[in-house]
């Protein structure tokens, strides 16, 4: 993980989810994980709209897809997930911490991927857990 002497990215952040939430709450590890039905030992938020954009588009729940803008409260580090696995460096900027991540606001507005696009990368995702390549480095 990194300390505030090595800082990986300056930001901003953002964390893509259905989950309703208030300007001030904090988003912390070991609830429930928007994309399996386990506890998750990290929270997960990224430097890109876009990535931002398919955690909210992905989360499993029928409730409005929302992105918000987060501030790290303490050390983080690469997502593993997809730093080297499918993105050879770190292109999606996603991270993860143990520490909490504070709402500062809520992106008002942002374009949804297309429907189509979002059908594939679900298509995507399925044939990796059929496979039993969907397991998270969590």
């Amino acid at each position: 993980m990194n300390d505030k002497r090595d800082v990986l990215d300056n930001g901003p952040f953002f964390h893509g989810t259905k989950a309703e939430l208030k300007i001030g709450d904090l988003l912390e590890a070991q609830y429930l994980s928007n994309y399996q039905d386990k506890k998750s030992n990290y929270i997960y938020f990224t430097a890109t709209v876009d990535a931002a954009k398919w955690g909210a588009e992905l989360a499993i729940s029928k409730s409005k897809e929302r992105i918000y803008i987060v501030e790290p409260l303490g050390n983080f580090e690469n997502d593993p997930n997809v730093t080297n696995k499918r993105f050879p460096g770190n292109p999606t900027r996603s991270y993860r911490s143990k520490s909490p991540l504070k709402i500062i606001a809520e992106l008002g507005s942002w374009e949804r991927h297309s429907d189509e696009e979002i059908n594939h990368m679900l298509t995507s995702l399925k044939k990796l857990r059929e496979q039993g390549k969907a397991i998270m480095d969590d």
